[in-house]
């Protein structure tokens, strides 16, 4: 072996040929080099043809002006028919016997096969045990 460096850019060259890019090619190769540069500067851009064209809306509704006559807001729309949507509106008509028991609720229920409950008696308490108690000896 001897200390003789090689020159590997030159073998590089050699087995990896460049190829020659058009105009539009390097800019894309750039491009994806450079993502988010790109991405940064597209923003920008953007913004700014906003703001363009802001700026010309703005000037031109400051200097535009018509020789019309205006019209009231009564001719375009008619605020006489309009309800107060504030006035609660009144609830309908409950069209079966309710009288605040639910049990009368589940008698309504219909489905196939479906059986009306049967109201259960009224538990009475349980009535309290006789206990004696016999005192210690």
């Amino acid at each position: 072996m001897s200390a003789e460096r090689l020159d590997t850019q030159a073998i590089l060259q050699e087995v990896f040929r460049p190829r020659s890019l058009s105009t539009s090619e390097s800019v894309m190769e750039y491009a994806r080099q450079r993502q988010g540069v790109v991405v940064v500067v597209s923003i920008l851009v953007a913004f700014l043809v906003l703001a363009g064209i802001h700026q010309f809306v703005t000037r031109r509704n400051a200097t535009a002006v018509t020789n019309s006559p205006a019209i009231p807001l009564s001719e375009i729309t008619d605020i006489t028919k309009q309800v107060d949507e504030a006035v609660p509106k009144p609830m309908p008509d409950l069209e079966f016997p309710y009288d605040g028991r639910p049990q009368m609720m589940r008698t309504y229920i219909l489905e196939p096969g479906a059986v009306v409950p049967a109201t259960p008696a009224p538990v009475a308490p349980p009535a309290p045990q006789a206990t004696t108690t016999t005192p210690p000896r």
